[in-house]
C-alpha cells in the first residue's frame, strides 16, 4: 500500500470582517514563533487599489480588499498546522469546514489561480516563445496531436495551433492548459 503524502493547498479562512490583515499578520507571527513555516507558506489578503474623486474633483487612490471577511492560506493540512490557523485570534473558522474539528476542503486550481493573479501573487504564463514550435495536445477532442503554434493570446490563456487533418493544417484553438511542450 502506497503513502499517500499531502501537498500543499490553498484554504479559506474566514475572519471578523475588517481584521483580515491583522488575522494575516497574527498568523504569521504564529507561523514563525511556533516553528510552522514547513506547513504554512502563504498567507494573502487580496485587494485591488480603484480611483476615487475627492469632493474638490481631485483623484485619489485607493485600496480594498477584494473578499471581506476572508484570508487565505497555502499550507499543508496537519493537526498542528490546523490548530495553528485555527486558534489564530479572530479567525472564526475554514471556509468549506463543517465544524466540529473536521479538516476543511482545498480550493481547486481553478478556483484558486483567477484570485492569485489578482492579487499578483502569480503572474499570468506567457507562451509566445513558442510561435513557429511544435506542442503535443494533451486534453480535448485532439488529444494527442502534434501541431505547430501559429498565434498566441496570453490575456484569454489560448493559443492556436495547426494541426494535420486529413492532409491539410487546421487551425485549432487550445486553452493554455491543454497541451505539453515538445
Amino acid at each position: 500500500m502506497a503513502i499517500r503524502t499531502p501537498k500543499r493547498r490553498w484554504y479559506v479562512i474566514q475572519t471578523y470582517s475588517g481584521y483580515e490583515k491583522a488575522v494575516k499578520e497574527d498568523l504569521a507571527r504564529r507561523v514563525d514563533s511556533m516553528g510552522m513555516q514547513d506547513y504554512i507558506y502563504q498567507i494573502i489578503v487580496p485587494e485591488e487599489t480603484y480611483i476615487e474623486k475627492n469632493k474638490d474633483g481631485k483623484d485619489k487612490e485607493k485600496v480594498r480588499q477584494i473578499y471581506p471577511g476572508y484570508v487565505f492560506v497555502e499550507m499543508l493540512v496537519t493537526d498542528d498546522s490546523w490548530f495553528v490557523v485555527r486558534n489564530t485570534p479572530r479567525v472564526t473558522g475554514f471556509l468549506g469546514s463543517s465544524g466540529g474539528g473536521t479538516k476543511p476542503v482545498p480550493l481547486l486550481e481553478e478556483e484558486i489561480r483567477p484570485i492569485l493573479l489578482k492579487a499578483n501573487v502569480i503572474s499570468k504564463p506567457n507562451y509566445e516563445y513558442l510561435l513557429g514550435k511544435e506542442v503535443q495536445i494533451i486534453s480535448g477532442a485532439f488529444e494527442g496531436q502534434i501541431g505547430r503554434v501559429s498565434y498566441v493570446d496570453a490575456d484569454q490563456e489560448k493559443m492556436m495551433v495547426d494541426i494535420d487533418v486529413f492532409g491539410r493544417a487546421t487551425p485549432t484553438e487550445i486553452d493554455f492548459t491543454q497541451f505539453k511542450e515538445i
